[in-house]
């Protein structure tokens, strides 16, 4: 599920919206502007989840050492991997996911060094009705893309952003603590991104 030329996308569990106007998000930490909010297409695979579930992402980059590519990756991984806790994968089976294509002019990137959103300081009405995009776990074979599903999140996400790989982390304030207290219960840095880009 990947935006079309000329258009970004907005995922959503909410089928029946018909106008998007800006509001500044509630998870919002570097911005009090009201915004509406899409991705290109490198940055969809973040989205093709449960709205609330936290998730942790790592793809390789061109600066990504073969060690961190095995140590992350692991063999037979690919070039990108996520992982979400075994408490959201019934979560992850059946929800029902949206995605709107909206227009891609009045959009501008959005996060630094590189973006991690294209938005909008104007209302978006959609180009179509919102399409089904349907069986997640689906579409993360089909995009070639590793699911990994684990009891807690922490240890191998601050593998991540010690490594070489590009990485995102979204909702991770909804993943379980840390099994010892104090022993890598790093919160993840207000801005989602790493130097490179996933690819598209």
């Amino acid at each position: 599920m990947r935006p079309g030329p000329g258009e970004v996308l907005h995922f959503s569990e909410d089928p029946a919206i018909t106008r998007f106007v800006p509001h500044v998000a509630r998870t919002a930490r570097q911005q009090s502007e009201a915004y509406v909010w899409a991705v290109d297409g490198g940055r969809a695979p973040d989205y093709w989840f449960p709205r609330q579930c936290p998730r942790a992402m790592a793809w390789t980059v061109p600066g990504t050492t073969a060690a961190d590519r095995a140590r992350v990756l692991g063999p037979g991984g690919g070039e990108r991997v996520h992982a979400i806790e075994y408490d959201w994968l019934d979560r992850l089976r059946t929800t029902e996911l949206f995605a709107y294509r909206l227009p891609a002019d009045g959009f501008r990137p959005f996060g630094e060094p590189v973006p991690s959103a294209v938005v909008a300081t104007e209302p978006v009405v959609p180009l179509e009705p919102p399409e089904p995009v349907g069986d997640l776990l689906k579409l993360h074979r089909d995009a070639g893309i590793q699911l990994r599903v684990l009891d807690n999140l922490w240890g191998f996400w601050n593998e991540v952003i010690t490594s070489t790989l590009g990485f995102s982390g979204i909702r991770l304030r909804n993943a379980k603590p840390a099994p010892q207290p104090g022993s890598a219960a790093r919160k993840p840095p207000p801005v989602r991104r790493r130097l490179t880009p996933p690819p598209a």
